[in-house]
């Protein structure tokens, strides 16, 4: 399994932008699909995103397509969650998992491994 580490949460205010990074500690990284998730006080853990093994596809949901870009380096063994136009909605603490699989799941239970997540807090 590969150890995760996300960094770059923070508080901003809404329209503002924010990077977050996750790095992946381990010999395989690039074997691992990898997905962005997010939960709300209250609320299900939710995928905002994720990217193949090699790089070469994204996948986003309705709610965040054209807000949040994913980009991995695999020789930095980090993926990068890139996210503009934020809204109080986007407030919560964002994941980062890996599942090695040659697709990206949507499902969080399908992936293996999960960092300990990072506070993202957007104010009005």
């Amino acid at each position: 399994q590969v150890q995760l580490v996300e960094s770059g949460g923070g508080l901003v205010q809404a329209g503002d932008s924010l990077r977050l990074s996750c790095a992946a500690y381990g010999r395989t990284f690039s074997s691992y699909a990898m997905g962005w998730f997010r939960q709300a006080p209250g609320k299900e853990r939710e995928f905002v995103g994720g990217v193949t093994r090699s790089g070469g596809s994204t996948y986003y949901p309705g709610s965040v397509k054209g807000r949040f870009t994913i980009s991995r380096d695999n020789a930095k063994n980090t993926v990068y969650l890139q996210m503009n136009s934020l809204e109080p909605e986007d407030t919560a603490v964002y994941y980062c998992a890996a599942v090695r699989r040659d697709y990206v799941p949507s499902t969080s239970s399908l992936y293996e491994s999960w960092g300990q997540g990072t506070q993202v807090t957007v104010s009005s």
